[in-house]
């Protein structure tokens, strides 16, 4: 359900808690005005009834107001540009490792292996974007993203087929992810203001989607035609021209109040901060609950092999159908987000998570199965908006970048080691048992979280 530079003195836990961000972008200039406030509910004496209809929808469609900030905007153009070749590269390497293989244990090993340097160097990188200028950050990892993307290329393109090497390319290619997320994500607060944030959320988890939808469905669709190098080319081009959106952007330096280097001590600073502060700590719990039970793509390159194998896009639409409900689920944002109980919401979205992938576990067919899992994929955007804008909200600047590193650890880490529970769970019970019972020990793990944890379930954004 998702898509990831410490230094200075610790804060407390009571600071993390109540320091709030300022309502305004830092330093950064906002092109455009705010928009107008509709109020769809009356309409004057004598004037159509149009007006309002227009007013409620824009309401419920995604909610555009952060991208009248110029620095917001080329961020999120940047990341426009590579959804696309990075969902086709996480196509790819499953598949190409399945291929050497005929395994979905190896699948759920190699995937486990990018664990280590993602959280290594997301809680590192976390660290050092607290320290250094987070623009110069973005660009230095950019390249190395970039430069692993042509590495695949390479040993696609040459058939070295080992499997080895591809799952060396894979750790560096996390550890440099690793560094890139919790900088981008750290950025958003100092461009946007603070009741901007869960639309700023919805408008990234939107574009990552279309990229996870129409990468998948695209890189499906070429894998037997033009073979796996392709994508990977298309991936590290696309991560090239990101390079461009990212130089535009403004210095953004670490403030006076910000660590001066990124040590351990500092990393384990930030560590603590979020997993001794309630908020924090569940709002990775629920995440991890979610995708450790509840993500069965390590079972995807089997079930299009042997479940739905009369279907030769099985596979693009397994990987797809996730990113194409949290598209539908973004355009629709404004319903959402604009809420106030955060807490409450997250709950209620990673439960609808659980009850989908019960759905796609009992699933016979394919139309029924990726019907479920769209489901599911609307359930996980409306949960990363309001968990992202939870960290965002009670954390200040000078520990932003480490608790994002932390944040990105989970959301990229959870799926991997959901990757290896259910190649093994899979091949012991069969992969619709370990969907369907994985789904369920989500929402069971969703109501007793409702039950036991009220200051979570409780929390609301202050006006």
């Amino acid at each position: 359900m998702r898509k990831v530079q410490f230094a200075v003195s610790f804060h407390t836990v009571s600071s993390v808690t109540s320091a709030q961000p300022s309502s305004t972008p830092e330093g950064i200039p906002a092109d455009g005005t705010e928009a107008d406030s509709d109020s769809p509910g009356h309409t004057a004496p004598g004037i159509s009834a149009a007006p309002a209809r227009r007013g409620w929808f824009k309401r419920l469609a995604v909610d555009t107001r952060p991208l009248r900030h110029v620095a917001y905007r080329r961020l999120w153009t940047s990341s426009v540009v590579t959804a696309m070749g990075s969902q086709m590269t996480a196509v790819a390497v499953p598949y190409q490792i399945y291929q050497l293989t005929h395994s979905s244990g190896w699948v759920g090993i190699a995937s486990f292996c990018g664990l280590l340097p993602l959280i290594v160097f997301g809680l590192w990188g976390g660290a050092i974007s607290d320290t250094m200028d987070r623009r110069t950050l973005m660009m230095l990892t950019n390249i190395g993203v970039a430069a692993s993307s042509l590495a695949l290329w390479v040993q696609a393109a040459v058939h070295v087929d080992s499997v080895l090497l591809l799952i060396l390319l894979l750790m560096v290619q996390q550890g440099m992810f690793g560094m890139n997320s919790p900088v981008r994500s750290a950025t958003i607060p100092r461009l946007v203001p603070t009741e901007e944030l869960p639309a700023a959320n919805a408008l990234g988890g939107t574009v990552s989607s279309v990229g996870a939808l129409i990468g998948p469905m695209i890189g499906g669709a070429l894998i037997p035609i033009t073979g796996l190098s392709t994508l990977y080319l298309i991936d590290a081009c696309g991560l090239i021209v990101t390079l461009w959106a990212v130089i535009r952007l403004p210095s953004l330096p670490p403030l006076e109040s910000a660590p001066r280097r990124a040590g351990l001590t500092h990393i384990v600073e930030g560590f603590r901060a979020g997993v001794s502060n309630v908020l924090l700590a569940w709002s990775f719990g629920v995440d991890l609950i979610a995708m450790i039970f509840g993500m069965p793509r390590a079972l995807f390159p089997q079930l299009a092999d042997t479940t739905f194998a009369s279907n030769h896009l099985a596979l693009g639409w397994l990987y797809a159908a996730i990113p194409l409900g949290a598209v539908v689920g973004g355009l629709l944002s404004g319903s959402f987000s604009r809420l106030k109980r955060h807490g409450l919401m997250t709950i209620i979205a990673v439960a609808c998570w659980g009850l989908a992938i019960i759905g796609f576990g009992l699933s016979g067919n394919l139309t029924l199965a990726s019907t479920f899992l769209a489901l599911a994929g609307a359930a996980d955007l409306m949960s990363m908006v309001f968990r992202q804008s939870i960290l965002q909200s009670v954390v200040t600047d000078e520990l932003r970048g480490r608790m994002q590193g932390l944040f990105t650890v989970v959301v990229a880490g959870g799926p991997r080691l959901a990757d290896l529970l259910h190649g093994v769970a899979g091949a012991a019970l069969g992969t619709r048992a370990a969907i369907t019972y994985g789904g369920i020990l989500v929402v069971i793990g969703m109501i007793l979280l409702a039950v036991l944890v009220p200051k979570y379930r409780d929390y609301r954004v202050e006006d």
